[in-house]
């Protein structure tokens, strides 16, 4: 592959984290509960190295019943007690009960203006198209994310951090991140609404 048409260079070339890049990373997502998902996980990454989160995702989407957050946001220690002993995902007690109370300002949100609109209402719905040429241009948080996430832990969420944020706004695609030289960059920059 030439220079001009090199993958980023942050997913190896494990399968799995390959059809990620090509697939998921980046595109654009409008969705009020799927954009949910993505932060949650990035949540649960916080630590640890995203492939860890991915190899586990679809144990995390069958233990958090399809990441449904009007249904997570029933439940209690029961089912903390549940997910505690599910070797399938990461099994740490404060990002699972975090998940619990962020599908509870979900609601919130969600029936206040919808969780869509409230993210995307940061960018006038339109996704940032940043031009970076090596990975060492790519930022770890951004004003931008810094402020989501004072906003997210107003409206009570937790584990989300401006680094989760912006983690988080890349994989929703809130923020195209694709090095330019990357083939990816102008198919997802394509995508923006």
């Amino acid at each position: 592959m030439s220079e001009v048409n090199k993958r980023c260079g942050w997913c190896g070339s494990e399968p799995i984290y390959v059809a990620y890049h090509d697939q998921e990373w980046g595109v654009p997502e409008y969705d009020s509960r799927a954009l949910w998902e993505k932060l949650i996980l990035d949540g649960f990454q916080a630590g640890l190295s995203w492939i860890t989160i991915l190899k586990k995702r679809e144990n995390f989407r069958a233990a958090f019943n399809g990441f449904d957050p009007n249904e997570i946001a029933t439940w209690g220690e029961a089912e903390v007690a549940r997910l505690l002993q599910n070797p399938g995902i990461i099994r740490h007690r404060g990002k699972i009960e975090a998940t619990i109370t962020n599908a509870r300002a979900w609601q919130t949100i969600e029936q206040a203006q919808g969780f869509d609109q409230f993210l995307w209402g940061y960018l006038d719905g339109k996704p940032l198209q940043n031009t970076w040429r090596s990975l060492d241009e790519v930022p770890a948080y951004t004003d931008l994310s810094t402020q989501i996430s004072k906003d997210l832990k107003k409206a009570g969420f937790r584990f989300c951090g401006p680094t989760i944020v912006y983690a988080a706004m890349q994989a929703m695609g809130l923020v195209n991140d694709h090095l330019i030289t990357c083939p990816r960059h102008a198919e997802v920059a394509a995508l923006a609404r």
